[in-house]
C-alpha cells in the first residue's frame, strides 16, 4: 500500500530542495515527499498519483511561480487530489490573497518565506494540517463493523457515537447489503440482536448500550480514583476548557461526559467566528484538539455515563451516575450545555430516530447523499448544518418561523444560504405533523400566516430549535430559573433570592447556589451561546474553583 505523498511545488530549485529536504527530515517515515518545478508539472504529477490511486495528504506550493500562481495550481489540483491539505508558502507583500483564498480555494494555511528554522516556523503549521488530514483519513484496516436497519433507532445512536468519537466504522445495512446478512449469519443474530456491532479481536455485541460499546472500544467508563480536585460534568467547549485549565493548574481533574467531547457545538460543520482559525474548523476538530490537549495535562476523562443526580456530602461534591456508581470531588464545575427542544408535533416521538433527528453531526451527513432533505430552525446550527447537508443531498428545504432568516443568523450564514443552488428557504412555515410506517415518509407544513396546510413526502427530517438545558439531575439545592438555567454568582444575591445564598461571603462569580458548585457555558442563566464565550467561562470557573478551595 503506498505512503500518502507530501508534494512541494516550487519553481527555484534550491528553494524546492531545502523544503523537500526538511519535510522528508520530519515526515518521511510516515510519508513520500515528492517535489515539482511548476505548477503544469505538479498537476501532472498529481493525475499520476490519482490513476495509483495513492493518496495526496498535502500540497506545499510556493505562490510567486511564473507559468502558474501558488494558488491558480491549487485550485486546479482540487479535482485529482479532492483530500489534499493545502500550504501556501508566500511573502508578506501576497498575504492579502492568501486570506482571499481561503474561502475561493479551501487553503489550509499560509507560511511566510522563509521558514527557517524550521523547528520553530515550518514544523508545527505542518504538524497541524497533518494531523487534521490523518484523523480525516484512519487507518481502515482496524476497522468497527456495524450491521443494522437504516430506520434503525438504536443503530443510529450507536452509529452516531461512534462518529463523534472518531471511531471510524463501516455501515452494512440489512436491508440492501449482501455482506450484511452474511455477516448476520456468521454471528447467528436474530432481528433482536441488531444492531451487530463487530470489533476486531473482540466478541461480537448484540444490540449493545453504548456503555457497553464504548467498554468494548477501551473507552474509559469509570473514574480511576476515589476524589478529585475538581470534577466538571458535561465535555463541550467549557468542560474541555476548564478541564485544561484546572489540569495544567496541579488540580486533579475528571470529565463525566454521558455522549461524546464536544457537546453541541462539536456536532458543527464550521466553526468560522472562533478566534486564531481564519479557514474556521469542525466542532469535532476543536473538540478532538481539546481532548488531547486535556489529556497531555493529566485530565481523566469518564465517556457514556449519565449523571443522574446530586449529593453535597459535607466538603465532598458527589455526582451520582446511571447503572451505579459516583465519583466525589471538592468542587464541581456544571458544564452540560444545552440540547435541542423537541418539536411538539404529531408523529414526532414515535420517529426520532428513524427519519426526524435533533441535529446532525458533520460526518453524518453524506447518509443524505443525493435525496432530499428538510431541516427546521433559523438560528447559527441550523444554517451551518444547512449547508452541509448541501454537499450532499439533492435538495435541502429550510423550514424557519420568523419572517427574516437575518433575525437569528449571521450576516455571512445568510449570504451563503441564499447563494446555496440547491438550498430553498420557506419563511413563516412550520412542521404540524409527521408520517410514517417505520420510518418518516412525509411531513405536513402549515403557513404561519394564513393557516393552509399540504404535505410534503419526505424522508430526512433534522430539526435545531432552540435550546433546553438538562439540569434535573441536580435536584433542589441548586437553584434554576423556570426553564431549568442555573442561576450563578451575583444573580444569587438579587432580593428575591438573597436568602437562597448560605455563606456570609458573596458567591464568587459562575458559583451556583451550592458553595463549590459552579455553572459554565450554555447551561447558566443569560450566557452569551457562543463557543468562544463558553471557553471563556470554563477558564474562569477554574480561577474560582482556586478560590473556593483556598477558602475551605
Amino acid at each position: 500500500m503506498h505512503k500518502p505523498a507530501i508534494l512541494t511545488v516550487d519553481d527555484d530549485p534550491m528553494v524546492s530542495a531545502a523544503i523537500t529536504r526538511d519535510l522528508r527530515a520530519r515526515y518521511g517515515a510516515d510519508y513520500q515527499v515528492l517535489q515539482a518545478s511548476s505548477g503544469p508539472e505538479a498537476l501532472a504529477l498529481l493525475s499520476r498519483l490519482a490513476l495509483r490511486d495513492q493518496p495526496v495528504a498535502m500540497i506545499a506550493a510556493d505562490q510567486r511561480m511564473p507559468q502558474m500562481t501558488g494558488i491558480e495550481m491549487l485550485g486546479q489540483a482540487r479535482s485529482s487530489a479532492p483530500d489534499a491539505k493545502f500550504l501556501l508558502l508566500t511573502a508578506y507583500a501576497d498575504t492579502d490573497v492568501a486570506i482571499k483564498a481561503i474561502n475561493d480555494i479551501g487553503l489550509d494555511y499560509y507560511l511566510l518565506k522563509p521558514w527557517d528554522p524550521p523547528g520553530e516556523r515550518l514544523y508545527p503549521a505542518t504538524d497541524d494540517v497533518l494531523s487534521d488530514w490523518a484523523r480525516q483519513h484512519p487507518d481502515r484496516t482496524a476497522e468497527v463493523r456495524v450491521v443494522g436497519h437504516r430506520w434503525s433507532d438504536r443503530t443510529h445512536e450507536i452509529k452516531t457515537f461512534l462518529a463523534r468519537n472518531h471511531v471510524p466504522y463501516h455501515w452494512y445495512d440489512v436491508e440492501d447489503h449482501g455482506d450484511a446478512q452474511r455477516l448476520s449469519e456468521f454471528a447467528r443474530a436474530a432481528p433482536e440482536d441488531l444492531p451487530l456491532v463487530l470489533i476486531p479481536d473482540h466478541d461480537a455485541l448484540r444490540a449493545p448500550t453504548t456503555v457497553d460499546l464504548a467498554g468494548a472500544l477501551g473507552l474509559s467508563t469509570k473514574a480511576q480514583q476515589p476524589l478529585y480536585d475538581v470534577c466538571i460534568v458535561g465535555g463541550g467547549p467549557a468542560g474541555l476548557a476548564a478541564a485544561v485549565y484546572a489540569a495544567s493548574e496541579g488540580l486533579t481533574t475528571v470529565i463525566v461526559e454521558r455522549e461524546a467531547p464536544g457537546g453541541q457545538a462539536g456536532q458543527s460543520a464550521a466553526i468560522e467566528n472562533y478566534l486564531g482559525f481564519p479557514k474556521g474548523l469542525t466542532g469535532s476538530d476543536l473538540a478532538q484538539r481539546a481532548v488531547s490537549q486535556a489529556s497531555r495535562f493529566g485530565a481523566e476523562m469518564v465517556l457514556a455515563r449519565d449523571v443522574v443526580g446530586f449529593e453535597a456530602r459535607g466538603p465532598a461534591r458527589a455526582v451520582l451516575l446511571d447503572q451505579s456508581g459516583e465519583i466525589e470531588a471538592k468542587a464541581l464545575i456544571v458544564a452540560t450545555g444545552v440540547s435541542y427542544r423537541r418539536l411538539p408535533a404529531p408523529g414526532m416521538e414515535e420517529l426520532t430516530g428513524r427519519g426526524v433527528y435533533y441535529g446532525v453531526d458533520a460526518s453524518e451527513a453524506s447518509q443524505c447523499r443525493g435525496e432530499e432533505v428538510y431541516l427546521v430552525g433559523g438560528a447559527n446550527s441550523a444554517g451551518q448544518a444547512a449547508l452541509n447537508l448541501s454537499r450532499f443531498a439533492k435538495r435541502v428545504v429550510m423550514l424557519v418561523r420568523a419572517a427574516d432568516l437575518g433575525a437569528t443568523m449571521s450576516r455571512y450564514l445568510v449570504e451563503r444560504i441564499w447563494a446555496a443552488p440547491n438550498i430553498e428557504v420557506r419563511m413563516r412555515t412550520e412542521v404540524s405533523a409527521a408520517q410514517g410506517d417505520g420510518h418518516l415518509e412525509s411531513l405536513t407544513l402549515s403557513d404561519r400566516d394564513t393557516g393552509v396546510a399540504e404535505e410534503a413526502p419526505a424522508s430526512w427530517l433534522f430539526v435545531f430549535i432552540g435550546a433546553a438545558p438538562r439540569t434535573e439531575w441536580l435536584g433542589s439545592e441548586v437553584v434554576r430559573d423556570d426553564h431549568g438555567f442555573v442561576v450563578t454568582g451575583h444573580d444569587l444575591v438579587a432580593p428575591e433570592r438573597a436568602q437562597l445564598w448560605p455563606l456570609p461571603r458573596p458567591p464568587f462569580a459562575l458559583e451556583t447556589s451550592v458553595p463549590g458548585v459552579f455553572a459554565a457555558g450554555d447551561v447558566r442563566l443569560d450566557s452569551m451561546k457562543r463557543v468562544a464565550s463558553a471557553v471563556g467561562e470554563g477558564a474562569m470557573a477554574v480561577y474560582n474553583v482556586h478560590r473556593y478551595l483556598a477558602t475551605t
